[in-house]
């Protein structure tokens, strides 16, 4: 199969697991009308298991989706750019430190820190130009999303490496 549509359906399956992620398990925050969801472990392993550019494709389209479906249209660019800006981190990341298995290892737990930052930090900058200080009510709960993303991210790394067409496409991914 040609590498660039192999790339592409590893992409779409990826945007398809970022959007059903988000969507299907949603804890509520209060006072801030969002919600705490598994997805942030797609937009990551995107990055790490797709390269950057495929990676922030797959991420910021899935999430995206999980918005516009979900009816946050007004977030819908914006989680675009800041989940894209995840998983591109997180190939990034994972390409120049992930040399060996420990290391590939510890890069996925930095592309996890990276969306701790991107995310909290993202959104925060967004909601201060929509709702001003209030804005700051959403950090915790996106640092806790953050904080659930890593974790998952981990477990699931070694899981997802089980699969053939994926361990190659992070053998091909780590080498470029």
């Amino acid at each position: 199969m040609n590498q660039n549509l192999k790339k592409m359906v590893m992409a779409a399956l990826f945007a398809a697991l970022a959007c059903v992620a988000t969507m299907s398990i949603r804890i509520p925050t209060p006072g801030t009308n969002g919600y705490i969801h598994p997805g942030d472990a797609i937009v990551v392993l995107s990055g790490v298991f797709l390269g950057p550019v495929w990676g922030l494709l797959a991420a910021g389209i899935g999430s995206a989706m999980a918005d516009l479906l979900g009816g946050y249209f007004l977030y819908v660019p914006v989680t675009f750019v800041i989940k894209g800006a995840v998983a591109f981190a997180a190939g990034v990341l994972y390409q120049r430190t992930g040399h060996t298995a420990k290391s590939r290892y510890f890069a996925v737990v930095l592309g996890g820190v990276g969306d701790l930052v991107l995310v909290a930090g993202g959104y925060f900058l967004f909601e201060r130009l929509i709702y001003g200080p209030a804005a700051a009510a959403s950090v915790p709960a996106n640092i806790v999303q953050g904080l659930s993303g890593l974790a998952i991210s981990i477990l699931l790394y070694p899981v997802l490496c089980r699969v053939p067409q994926i361990r190659q496409s992070v053998l091909e991914t780590s080498l470029h």
